[in-house]
């Protein structure tokens, strides 16, 4: 569909979120070296679908496999992970809020750029990095109102 506006696909590079991404990197996901590969159908909706979330709102993995009735949170999650560079990856995330692991700080640069609710860390929270707050920054995938109030 647009997929000549996001250009080709590196080979994978990482595990998905929730999947042992172990290593830190501030390099976006679905970046790497690697030969140009073709984008599977169902990385394409995944990533359609990101790039409708607006600025400074963000869905699950989850709301995204709902929203496309297919898939489920691991099957978006790795698609994010293995070709989500090119678009707003930032906006999609885990259920709970936590930022993702090894993109803390890129995505937070986003969050705080596009002004997306968080919450921020306890004094006991590792790293002392907010949270979004989900229940202001979640979007349905619906068109957003003149208030941008548009919820799950």
């Amino acid at each position: 569909m647009r997929n000549e506006k996001r250009g080709p696909r590196a080979e994978p590079t990482r595990e998905p979120p929730g999947e042992g991404l172990g290593e830190l990197s501030e390099e976006p996901p679905g970046e790497g070296s690697g030969e140009p590969s073709e984008l599977p159908d169902y990385a394409e909706r995944v990533l359609d679908v990101a790039e409708l979330i607006p600025a400074g709102r963000v869905m699950t993995y989850g709301d995204v496999a709902e929203w496309l009735g297919e898939g489920g949170p691991r099957q978006v999650g790795r698609a994010m992970a293995l070709y989500g560079g090119a678009v707003p990856w930032w906006r999609v995330v885990r259920s709970d809020g936590m930022l993702l692991p090894g993109h803390e700080l890129s995505a937070l640069a986003h969050y705080r750029e596009e002004g997306t609710p968080l919450r921020e860390a306890a004094r006991s929270a590792e790293g002392h990095l907010p949270r979004l707050d989900m229940k202001r920054a979640r979007w349905d995938g619906a068109d957003p109102g003149a208030d941008g109030s548009a919820h799950i």
